[in-house]
């Protein structure tokens, strides 16, 4: 089926309209997309129901804790990512990727367009189901928080953009190493071992980390305190610079791995 997209127009003929949509044709032909992504789905919002459920104090940041399955959910987002790059090296389809797009920028500009474009919605539908389910299932006469409360919308909004920008950097490590296993290695190590690594190290620093700025920036409504003296506890960032951080992590990977892509034999 995608040899036969491959074939349909005139090679080098391309724009980022015919590439976007031979990347569509990819991505939703391969039946795990579909099971990764529901998993993604079913994962965050089963989290944020069981948290939910658990919460005792009304004091809590309860859209924090509803969105709790946010951070997990993000993992299965960045290796599907990374998988969306390196899959077409196993398969040895990215040669005739690139036969019908020598411009091969233009590749990775698709497939970041229509990957990160996918992701977008379905973190946007995990975050806010997850959101409302979480509230419905709190007791102990606790209040469900709602949209209109301060902060909250955004909190939800930026939590389902975080899966769209975790995926992105996903994607540029499959094009800097364009080994399914190593690029995994490195995204699960990178975003996720890292935070915990540094903040032993430099709790100041791991602010910075993209799990770190999911959990504490974008998903909550309240200052976030770490329980320690004042000398240990870092200063988180707030939610639209850890949203701009995301954003600059994501932009970094993806240019790297243009310029790789451009440079380097398929």
């Amino acid at each position: 089926m995608t040899a036969i997209a491959l074939t349909r127009a005139p090679r080098g003929r391309y724009g980022l309209a015919q590439a976007a949509h031979m990347e569509w044709i990819k991505l939703r032909s391969l039946r795990s997309t579909w099971w990764t992504l529901a998993i993604t789905v079913a994962g965050t919002i089963g989290i944020g129901i069981a948290v939910g459920i658990s919460t005792r104090n009304a004091a809590d940041d309860l859209t924090n804790n509803a969105l709790a399955g946010v951070v997990p959910g993000l993992l299965l987002a960045g290796v599907l990512g990374v998988l969306t790059m390196t899959s077409e090296y196993s398969s040895g389809m990215i040669r005739a990727t690139l036969a019908a797009i020598p411009r091969r920028r233009l590749v990775l500009a698709a497939k970041a367009v229509v990957f990160g474009s996918v992701m977008l919605g379905v973190g946007e539908l995990a975050s806010f189901i997850s959101f409302f389910a979480g509230g419905a299932t709190l007791g102990h006469g606790i209040a469900a928080p709602t949209l209109n409360q301060p902060g909250v919308l955004r909190a939800v909004l930026l939590s389902g953009a975080s899966f769209c920008l975790v995926g992105l950097i996903g994607v540029g490590l499959g094009a800097i190493i364009r080994h399914s296993g190593a690029a995994i290695g490195v995204m699960v190590g990178g975003v996720y071992v890292a935070a915990t690594f540094i903040g032993d190290i430099a709790r100041g620093i791991s602010v910075y980390t993209p799990i770190i700025i999911v959990g504490n920036s974008l998903s909550t409504t309240k200052q976030e305190t770490c329980g320690g003296s004042a000398g240990n506890c870092p200063h988180f960032l707030s939610a639209w610079a850890g949203l701009g951080m995301l954003c600059l992590y994501a932009a970094v990977a993806l240019a790297i791995g243009g310029w790789l892509l451009a440079r380097r034999d398929a």
